[in-house]
C-alpha cells in the first residue's frame, strides 16, 4: 500500500539562531554603549574611578613594552659586575687595555650591522660604562692630526674594510652606521704613512643604496 508523504518545507531563515545571531549582537553592543553614556552623563565620578583604577595596569604594561624594547647597553648601571655583561652578551669578541688597568669589551654586529656595543671596565672588573660606540657623537671625538690607528681601533673596534690610497698616501678604516637612526652610512679614517689620522668622512653606504654602488 502506498502511503503519501507530505513535503517538508525549507526552514525560515528568519527562524534559525544563525540568523538572529548579528541581530543580537547589534542590539547587545547597542545596549552596552547606551549605558556607559548613561553612567558617563550621570555619575562622571564613577567613571573617573573607573578610569582611575585601570592608569596603574595601563602603566605597568607600558613600562614591560618599554623594558622589552631597551637595547643591551641600556640594561646595565656603572659599578655592576662584568660578569653581569658577559652572561647576557656572551664572551666579547674584541677585548682592548685602557690605560686606567681596565679593559673595554666589544661586541660588534659588523660586517653587516650597524651597531658595536662597548662596555669599559675598571681594574676591579667593575662596569664603568655601557654604550653604543658607531654613532656621529662617538666619531666626532675623533681629534684630527693626534688620534693614530690605536685609537680609532680601542675606540670602534675593528673596520669593515681597509683600503689604501696610493695618489693620497692614505690608508683608510671604514664602518657602517646609522645616521639619526635612520639613514644607512659609512664613516672613514683618513691616516697617513705614519698611522696619524688626517681626514675623516661619511658617505651613504652603498650596501643599502643601489644607486650608488657602481660610485665604489
Amino acid at each position: 500500500m502506498h502511503v503519501a508523504r507530505r513535503a517538508r518545507s525549507p526552514p525560515s531563515r528568519a527562524g534559525t539562531p544563525g540568523a538572529r545571531t548579528p541581530l543580537r549582537k547589534l542590539f547587545r553592543f547597542r545596549a552596552r554603549t547606551r549605558t556607559r553614556a548613561v553612567i558617563k552623563r550621570r555619575h562622571p565620578r564613577l567613571m573617573e574611578k573607573r578610569m582611575s583604577a585601570r592608569l596603574p595596569v595601563l602603566f605597568a604594561c607600558a613600562a614591560a613594552l618599554l623594558a622589552g624594547c631597551a637595547q643591551p647597553w641600556q640594561q646595565f648601571r656603572a659599578g655592576d659586575d662584568s660578569s653581569a655583561i658577559v652572561a647576557r652578551m656572551g664572551p666579547p669578541r674584541e677585548v682592548y687595555d685602557l690605560p686606567n688597568g681596565g679593559k673595554r669589551l666589544m661586541w660588534p654586529t659588523q660586517p653587516m650591522g650597524e651597531i658595536t656595543t662597548a662596555a669599559d671596565i675598571d681594574a676591579h672588573g667593575r662596569i664603568v660604562n655601557v654604550r653604543q660606540v658607531l654613532q656621529p657623537l662617538e666619531f666626532y671625538r675623533a681629534e684630527i692630526g693626534k688620534w693614530t690607528k690605536t685609537d680609532v681601533l680601542v675606540n670602534f673596534g675593528r673596520p669593515v674594510e681597509t683600503s689604501y690610497f696610493p695618489l693620497m698616501k692614505r690608508e683608510v678604516w671604514t664602518y657602517r652606521y646609522l645616521e639619526d637612526n635612520v639613514w644607512y652610512m659609512l664613516y672613514s679614517f683618513y691616516f697617513d704613512d705614519n698611522g696619524i689620522l688626517r681626514l675623516t668622512q661619511k658617505t651613504p653606504d652603498p650596501l643599502h643604496d643601489p644607486d650608488r654602488r657602481t660610485l665604489f
